[in-house]
This record gives structure tokens, C-alpha cells and sequence, in this order.
């Protein structure tokens, strides 16, 4: 991974009111895709609904800027960035989660993907010059570790079966999230758009993905599937990766990786709230109980804890 130093523009601490705004659109939109990939999985294998989602998103938003009359850029090192965004952010994320969502319910996979800021406060650390880590955020790290202790609870001692590995691989796509939150920042100080920036990334992902799709899934073998099925994968890729990224590229242009990545937070009610009222998925006490540590120290690392407290 390439050190990303201080570009010379400006990180809001902060959020705007705007930005604030932007990041609520964010986790909705991402937490439906915990429920558009629960649905998905009761009929298609993994690497097909990944490709469906970052294909269809492809499709979608180079349509988008043609009909912008923007042009996408052609450099090898616009490309190359591409690729490597596409492979952190899509490529072993969604893999990881939507493998992971065959055995662990949705609300409890958004759960596991909101760690994510925990791991983007160790990675901006080292990785950058102007996100560095503080007591709070420090605290913050430790607080969440014991609230992902408490979720997974006393299985992991016990056996790493297929339950506890699904819990595993969310957590690998969350620390893959927090080095694409990072890598990500080098596109604002290279003049790409956030529009550019997220269809590039989508394309680049599918590129990668579908000969992988191909080999393993041979999907020219599947049945078709229903029309809920393919609701979701419409939704997942139109909703939670074509819009999604637009809003996620221009955020993180001007608030950070770290303030950013706060949006994983914010998953789990949506995704929840779909999982639990329409799926008829149940979460267990630990969940509920390793989330609330987990809010504690995201408002650690947030430094709103903080300031209640002195205030």
C-alpha cells in the first residue's frame, strides 16, 4: 500500500450540515443492500450477485456521463488507481460479505461491517499525514474490539465453523473498506470527479470479477431466477452502488476517510429494520448489546463523547 500524505487540500474534522445530510443518504442506501443481498442469496451463488451489482452499476453510470457530457479519463494512472480503488472497495468487500450473508443474517453482517471505522482510524494513521490517531479515537478502537468480542461471543473459542467464519469474512470487508477509504483520497488531488472516480472504480471491479464469475459459477448453468431476485440485484446495483458511490466519492473528497467511514454506523438500524420486519430475522441479545458498545466507540472516535462529557 502507497503512503497517502497530506495533499494540500483542506479535511474537514468537522461534518456540514450538507455533508451530515449526504452521509444519512449514504447509510440507507448502503444498509438496503444488506437486505437486497439477503435476498439474492436465496437463489444465486456469490460471484454472480457481486458481478450483477458492480456490472449493472457500471452499466448504469457510464450512461450517466455520456448523458453529463463528461469524458472518463484515459491515463494508465487514473486506470491503475482505478483498479486498485475497485479491488479494495469492491472486489473483496462485497465478495466477502455476500459469501458471508449464506449464513449470518443481514442486520447481524451490517453489524460486523460497522467495525469499519475502528480499522479506517488504525489504517489513516499510518497511512496519512492529517488523520492521525488521538486518545479518543484510541479509546474508540478499544471500546468497538470489545463490542465485536461481545458479538461473536464465546463461539469463537469453541470452533471456527461456518457461522463464526461468515462473521470472520464481514470483518475482513471491513478492514478492506478502511483501506479503500484511505486509497480513495488520492482521486480529488489527481482532478477526477466524483462521478468519474465512482464509475471508474465499478468498471474496473467488473473487469476483474466476471472472468472469475465465469470459472466459478458457470451461470450459463443456473436456473432463472424469481422476480424478487432480480428486484434485488435492480436495487443493489442501482441504489446501493451506482448512487451510493456518487454520494460516497463526494464526501470523502471533502470530510476524510475517518469521518467518511462514520456511515457504517448509522447501516445497521436500516439494515435491521429490513431484516427483522420483512426478512423475519431474529438477532440475538449479544448483537444488540456488541452494537451498543460499538456506538460507544464510534462516538469515541467521532469525539462527540467527549465534548458531552466536558459539557
Amino acid at each position: 500500500m502507497v503512503k497517502i500524505t497530506h495533499t494540500g487540500i483542506p479535511i474537514n474534522n468537522s461534518m456540514s450540515l450538507v455533508e451530515w445530510g449526504m452521509l444519512i443518504a449514504l447509510s440507507l442506501l448502503w444498509g438496503g443492500s444488506f437486505f437486497f443481498g439477503a435476498v439474492a442469496v436465496k437463489e444465486l451463488p456469490t460471484f454472480t450477485i457481486v458481478v450483477c451489482r458492480v456490472g449493472f452499476a457500471a452499466i448504469i453510470l457510464n450512461l450517466v456521463v455520456r448523458i453529463m457530457g463528461q469524458k472518463m479519463p484515459v491515463s494508465k494512472q487514473v486506470w491503475s488507481a482505478f483498479f486498485c480503488m475497485g479491488f479494495l472497495n469492491n472486489v473483496i468487500p462485497f465478495t466477502l460479505i455476500i459469501w458471508g450473508q449464506f449464513y449470518i443474517a443481514s442486520g447481524l453482517a451490517s453489524i460486523f461491517n460497522a467495525t469499519t471505522p475502528l480499522f479506517t482510524v488504525i489504517v489513516a494513521h499510518f497511512l496519512t499525514t492529517d488523520e492521525k490517531m488521538t486518545g479518543g479515537r484510541l479509546l474508540g478502537v478499544i471500546i468497538g474490539i470489545v463490542g465485536i468480542v461481545v458479538m461473536i461471543g464465546g463461539d469463537v473459542l469453541q470452533s471456527l465453523g461456518s457461522n463464526v467464519m461468515a462473521q470472520l469474512a464481514i470483518l475482513g470487508a471491513a478492514i478492506s473498506y478502511a483501506f479503500a477509504g484511505v486509497y480513495g483520497r488520492r482521486f480529488k488531488a489527481l482532478g477526477i470527479t466524483p462521478m468519474a472516480t465512482a464509475t471508474g472504480q465499478v468498471t474496473a471491479s467488473s473487469i476483474l470479477l466476471i472472468p472469475v464469475m465465469l470459472i466459478v459459477d458457470q451461470p450459463w448453468t443456473l436456473s432463472m431466477p424469481g422476480l424478487s431476485t432480480m428486484g434485488a440485484l435492480v436495487g443493489m446495483a442501482a441504489l446501493s452502488t451506482a448512487l451510493a458511490y456518487i454520494l460516497y466519492f463526494r464526501i470523502l473528497a471533502t470530510a476524510g476517510a475517518t469521518n467518511l467511514l462514520l456511515v457504517t454506523f448509522l447501516i445497521p438500524v436500516s439494515a435491521i429494520i429490513l431484516g427483522v420486519f420483512i426478512l423475519n430475522e431474529v438477532l440475538e441479545a449479544k448483537h444488540y448489546a456488541g452494537m451498543a458498545v460499538i456506538s460507544l466507540g464510534l462516538a469515541a472516535i467521532d469525539g462527540r463523547l467527549w465534548k458531552r462529557i466536558r459539557g
